[in-house]
């Protein structure tokens, strides 16, 4: 287990210079800072990677990697399939609600909240069905997308398996899926376990 939370720790997975100090920045929030002032210090270290990297070419394949990854309990395709620190900072927080009134998050806390809560849900998914066989059946999400400018974010997506024969299971094993620009990647772990 103290593997994982190490691995799940490192960050840094962008690919640009100084990113694992970016990726490792602790989240400052003023108020009375003007947002775009927190949104500059925010993006400080981390290069505009222009669009999303890695994560995969459809919603099916994406989903088809997480099964395969989370059945092997493998952390670093895991982590790899959700957006990084420079994604967020520079393709998805403007075009959030989040970032908006009534919530008006400040980016750094957004990024802190976002990060804990798909932690605590990948260490969930993993503990409770990582290492061994889902039973992956399909998946489902709302028909309705959430249209954020370029990013379409869908969500929730529930997932069917049967962990034992005649036993059809339906759960939330993780959180909104963003695409942009024909790449989709898990914006968090969050889940209902």
């Amino acid at each position: 287990m103290s593997l994982i939370l190490g691995l799940l720790a490192c960050g840094g997975r962008d690919g640009s210079g100084g990113s694992a100090r970016a990726e490792a920045r602790p989240a400052y929030v003023d108020s009375g800072v003007p947002r775009e002032v927190s949104l500059a210090r925010f993006r400080e270290g981390l290069a505009d990677p222009g669009r999303l990297e890695g994560g995969a070419k459809s919603r099916d394949e994406l989903l088809r990697r997480y099964v395969e990854a989370l059945e092997r309990r493998d952390t670093m395709v895991l982590v790899g399939m959700t957006i990084t620190r420079a994604e967020f900072a520079y393709l998805y927080y403007r075009t959030g609600p989040e970032a908006r009134p009534p919530y008006d998050l400040d980016p750094g806390l957004f990024w802190f909240m976002l990060q804990q809560n798909s932690r605590k849900g990948l260490l969930r998914a993993l503990d409770d069905r990582g290492g061994r066989p889902l039973g992956y059946l399909g998946y489902t999400c709302d028909d309705e997308p959430s249209q954020h400018r370029s990013n379409t974010v869908w969500g929730p997506c529930l997932v069917r398996r049967v962990p034992a024969p005649g036993d059809t299971v339906v759960g939330r094993l993780f959180g909104p899926i963003v695409e942009r620009e024909g790449r989709f990647k898990f914006l968090s772990y969050g889940n209902k376990l």
